[in-house]
């Protein structure tokens, strides 16, 4: 699914129903995706015993910046971007600090919340 941009060019947009996000990191527009590969890579980077325990750790809200570089890095390989963790700690994302923490919540929320769950209260 993409949007169609002059010359042809199709844009592949980020898929929520699919746990996809979107990022603008080093000024070019990224899609993150917590696949099942790299949710077994950040298990094994948390020692976390199920994806219960690791979702379980990552609801407890308290996260170290080296946390966030691996959440991101992981959700980059997931999204097929080639990028190790340590070329994702020398990256800029727009928005700073409150912006990667926030990517960080919406890219968790896009994998273990179900679509009703994110949906505004009305």
């Amino acid at each position: 699914m993409g949007a169609s941009m002059g010359g042809g060019v199709t844009v592949r947009r980020a898929n929520r129903r699919r746990g996809e996000v979107e990022a603008t990191i080093d000024g070019e527009r990224r899609i993150l995706c917590l696949t099942l590969g790299a949710l077994a890579e950040l298990e094994t980077a948390f020692r976390a015993e199920s994806l219960a325990g690791l979702a379980g750790r990552f609801s407890e809200g308290k996260l170290k910046a080296e946390d966030l570089i691996r959440i991101i890095g992981a959700g980059l390989r997931g999204g097929g971007n080639r990028f190790s963790d340590e070329e994702v700690a020398e990256m800029a994302i727009d928005g700073g600090v409150s912006a990667t923490a926030a990517l960080v919540r919406d890219l968790l929320a896009a994998t273990f919340l179900d679509e009703e769950d994110t949906r505004p209260e009305r």
